[in-house]
C-alpha cells in the first residue's frame, strides 16, 4: 500500500518556510507521495456546488491564498530526491493543452520520472469564467482532447493534431517524459469519470466522500468498486490493471468513530481504526491512500504527520 500526504496549497501554511519543512518532514518520514491540489483564482461569490460536503460549500472558503498547482510541483521536484508527486487533481482545461503539456514534461524530465498525472474536468463554473478557461459546458470534451494532445505531443517524432480547440502540425516537442507512459489517475465518481477512467487511464482516483456516490463503508466501497468494473467491461478493460487510489480528506483523531448503517464509517476514529480501514481496502485491491493532515501550524502539522508515521504507516 502506497500512502501519500497533501501538501499545503492555499491558507497560512503555503508560507516558504512552512511549506519547504513540510514537504521535507513527508520525504524523510518515508511518505511514497505527495499531493498537490488545483485552484487559480476563486471568484468571492460562488452558486458552484462543491462535490465532497453535505451541504455544497467549498471548506476552503473563497478568500483564501493559492498557490498555482504545477510552479509548487515544479518547486517539489527541486527540493526532494524519492518523493513522487500526485497532481491532485489538475483542473485540465484551466491551462492551454500544449503549454501544459510542455509544463508537465518538464516536471517529469527535471524530476527523472516522479510525476503522476491525476486530473479532473472541474467543478466551478466561476473559476473557468473569471480566469477564461475553455467553456465549461464542454468540460468532459476539451479536457479528453486536452488529453489527447498532450499524448501526442509525448510521444510521436513528429507530432500533429487536428481538434475542436488544439491544432498543430510540423513542430518538434522535446525533451520527451521519461516516463513512458506518464501514470494518469481520473478523479471523480461520476458516469463520465469512469467512462474517462477506463477509456485511457491508468488509475481510478476517487474521493469517499461524495454524497452522491458514498464510498465511505465498506459496503458502499465495494457497491462503487462495482460498478467501476462494469464500466471497464463495457470498455473491454481488465479493472485489475487499472490502479485504484483513494483520497481522504482527513487525518486520524479528527472524527469519533462512527456507524452508518450499522458499518463502520471508513477514516473515523483512532489510529487503530484507519489501520483497519487500510488493510479493508488493501484487501479490496486499493494500492494508494493519501490523507490530509493540515493543523492550525506547521509545528503541529509536522507533529500530526510524525504521528501518523508511528501510529499507522509503521504498523501497515
Amino acid at each position: 500500500m502506497q500512502i501519500g500526504f497533501n501538501a499545503p496549497t492555499s491558507g497560512p501554511l503555503i508560507e516558504p518556510d512552512s511549506f519547504v519543512r513540510i514537504i521535507a518532514e513527508g520525504e524523510a518520514l518515508g511518505f511514497d507521495y505527495v499531493t498537490i491540489s488545483d485552484h487559480i483564482m476563486v471568484p468571492r461569490n460562488l452558486e458552484s456546488k462543491y462535490p465532497y460536503t453535505d451541504t455544497g460549500e467549498f471548506p476552503a472558503g473563497t478568500q483564501a491564498a493559492w498557490l498555482d498547482q504545477l510552479g509548487a510541483t515544479a518547486f517539489i521536484a527541486a527540493m526532494t530526491q524519492k518523493l513522487r508527486f500526485v497532481l491532485s487533481v489538475m483542473v485540465v482545461p484551466h491551462r492551454p493543452a500544449v503549454v501544459t503539456a510542455k509544463l508537465l514534461s518538464t516536471i517529469d524530465h527535471l524530476s527523472k520520472g516522479r510525476l503522476t498525472l491525476g486530473i479532473g474536468v472541474g467543478w466551478c463554473r466561476e473559476e473557468f469564467e473569471a480566469i477564461g478557461a475553455a467553456p465549461f459546458d464542454d468540460r468532459g470534451h476539451v479536457t479528453d482532447e486536452w488529453m489527447a494532445a498532450c499524448q501526442e505531443l509525448w510521444t510521436a517524432e513528429f507530432p500533429k493534431f487536428d481538434g475542436k480547440y488544439v491544432k498543430f502540425d510540423d513542430v518538434t516537442f522535446m525533451p520527451k517524459p521519461p516516463q513512458k507512459p506518464v501514470p494518469i489517475w481520473v478523479g471523480g465518481e461520476s458516469a463520465p469519470a469512469l467512462r474517462r477512467t477506463a477509456r485511457y487511464a491508468h488509475g481510478w482516483y476517487p474521493v469517499g466522500t461524495n454524497p452522491q456516490f458514498p464510498m465511505n463503508t465498506v459496503s458502499r466501497f465495494k457497491t462503487q468498486q462495482a460498478r467501476f468494473a462494469g464500466f471497464c467491461e463495457k470498455a473491454g478493460r481488465d479493472p485489475k490493471e487499472i490502479t485504484v487510489a483513494l483520497r481522504v480528506l482527513a487525518g486520524p483523531g479528527q472524527r469519533p468513530r462512527n456507524t452508518i448503517d450499522g458499518e463502520a464509517d471508513m477514516f473515523s476514529g483512532n489510529d487503530a481504526d484507519w489501520i483497519g480501514d487500510i488493510h479493508a481496502l488493501q484487501d479490496l485491491g486499493v494500492s494508494a491512500v493519501d490523507v490530509r493532515l493540515f493543523r492550525r501550524t506547521p509545528d503541529e502539522t509536522v507533529e500530526a504527520m510524525r504521528r501518523f508515521r508511528d501510529g499507522v504507516m509503521s504498523k501497515l
